[in-house]
């Protein structure tokens, strides 16, 4: 079971029972590799072997194996449907909605070796959704303007190593409400800072601590976030973690969890992975349901 679920992890396609494919890249033999030696050790054989397809034909037969149309069209359903909800569900409760549906497409397109225009469509899909929750969610936000004519959709978004709960709050701020396809960068303390990129939590940062606030909150307060109450609670946590004050009774179990991940996460992008759960599981403690 192990060893299927590995594949299957992997976006391994079946030919037959017993013989799985995957495209050949350095990643796939590396873990394909490592999994042969774990079938080995268990006293079990396994056989890797280069298939070229001899013909245009076999390719594509090939290709089809991997084809992902069928999930991004069911993606795409899903988002599309959330539409009739626009002005009269919570907007809070559609955001959620497609945060998930932002992490399947992310887990999706992972595993998609050959990507058709199904992505594309599934991207825009997204894009267009997440643009009109944002609306909805802070009616008075400048939409992301930091300068004239400045955005901060599509960026590539900067911050310092070590990671530790403002930064990672940030980062979560930014991939869940700000910039969905934000492109995040972990320098080192003396690394430069990208060109075009928008840098936060360090100092010199475009987003970064002042006298009274963290920069989660100056973040919030920044892009006309502060008026939602489950992000304001967020941030009296990372603010108490970062800079102690008034105590804050749910710190001490964030700061636990954070710890944990940050033993068990072997590099930034996994250590965001696990914080932003624990981020998301406390905004929708914090949302209160819409009235009716």
């Amino acid at each position: 079971m192990k060893v299927l679920r590995t594949l299957e992890s992997l976006g391994a396609a079946v030919m037959r029972e017993g013989v799985y494919v995957l495209p050949d890249t350095p990643m796939n033999r590396r873990a394909l590799e490592s999994l042969s030696e774990y079938v080995a050790k268990g006293a079990g054989s396994a056989h890797m072997l280069l298939a070229d397809a001899t013909s245009p034909a076999q390719q594509e037969a090939l290709r089809k194996l991997f084809d992902r149309t069928a999930r991004y069209q069911e993606l795409v359903k899903t988002v599309v449907s959330l539409r009739v909800g626009y002005g009269v569900s919570d907007p809070g409760a559609i955001s959620r909605v497609l945060h998930k549906q932002r992490r399947d497409f992310e887990a999706i397109t992972a595993l998609d070796f050959f990507p058709t225009a199904a992505r594309d469509r599934a991207r825009e899909a997204l894009a267009e959704a997440e643009a009109a929750v944002r609306k909805l969610l802070f009616p008075a936000q400048t939409q992301a303007a930091i300068g004239p004519g400045e955005k901060l959709l599509g960026r590539t978004w900067a911050t310092r190593k070590p990671l530790w709960a403002d930064r990672l709050a940030c980062a979560w701020l930014i991939r869940r409400f700000v910039d969905p396809e934000a492109t995040l960068v972990w320098l080192d303390k003396t690394q430069d800072v990208p060109s075009g990129a928008v840098g936060f939590a360090f100092d010199g940062a475009r987003f970064a601590n002042s006298a009274t606030r963290v920069t989660f909150e100056e973040m919030l307060a920044r892009l006309d976030m502060a008026k939602n109450l489950a992000l304001g609670k967020i941030g009296g946590i990372v603010h108490f973690l970062e800079a102690r004050g008034a105590p804050v009774p749910e710190a001490a179990g964030v700061q636990t969890l954070l710890q944990g991940a940050l033993r068990r996460s072997a590099g930034e992008d996994e250590l965001l992975g696990e914080a932003e759960m624990t981020f998301d599981l406390l905004y929708e403690a914090y949302c209160e349901p819409a009235k009716r």
